[in-house]
């Protein structure tokens, strides 16, 4: 039986358009999302850059660019948080262990505390035995180390453990561990159809 269940954060509770920052960010002067680009995310998602140098080495690719367009840009990928899903992670809190496994970084962080409000937010995390976000952990998804922190800090049993994300490569690393996973469709599925999936040991 389930006990436990680790939670992906973007896409499963707060909407995304990962587009939207693209193009924004495009139409401050970035040629494309590159190798470089996509480094400097990760180091900044792992908590290896800070938001000052982050954003130094953002203006060096947009040099036309102001540091409260980047910053806005970079947000534009942050939609709405349903109320739906705070009610339902709520129910749930009461009969799970829960924790929060993001790929995220302070910006992103700041942007949704400031959207959902801070009682919201403060709601949100109090449903959760621990938040972990990859900025604060120095590990993103899906590298191993990630998942075997929580695993281990929490003393967690893959067996009766549930790991929900809309990236199929976190949930093969996590499935490659031994525990159960729902690869949400997210243009299909929501977060709060979690009970109509009969092929989990509730």
């Amino acid at each position: 039986m389930i006990n436990s269940i680790i939670f992906d954060f973007g896409n499963v509770f707060m909407n995304l358009d990962k587009n939207a920052s693209l193009e924004a960010l495009k139409n401050l002067g970035l040629a494309s999302w590159d190798e470089n680009v996509d480094k400097i995310n990760q180091e900044f998602e792992k908590g290896k850059m800070t938001e000052v140098h982050f954003m130094i080495e953002m203006k060096k690719l947009m040099p036309g660019a102001s540091i409260d367009d980047i910053r806005a840009a970079w947000n534009a990928v942050i939609l709405d948080f349903p109320l739906s899903r705070l009610e339902f992670l709520q129910k749930l809190s009461h009969k799970y262990n829960l924790f929060l496994l993001s790929n995220t970084d302070e910006i992103h962080i700041a942007k949704f505390e400031h959207r959902v409000g801070m009682t919201f937010a403060r709601e949100f995390y109090q449903c959760f035995e621990k938040v972990y976000f990859s900025s604060e952990i120095g590990f993103r998804k899906p590298e191993k180390q990630a998942f075997e922190f929580i695993l281990k800090k929490h003393e967690l049993n893959p067996k009766r453990t549930l790991f929900i994300d809309d990236q199929k490569a976190n949930t093969d690393m996590a499935a490659s561990l031994g525990m159960h996973v729902w690869n949400i469709q997210i243009d299909k599925e929501d977060v709060t159809d979690l009970f109509s999936k009969k092929e989990f040991p509730f």
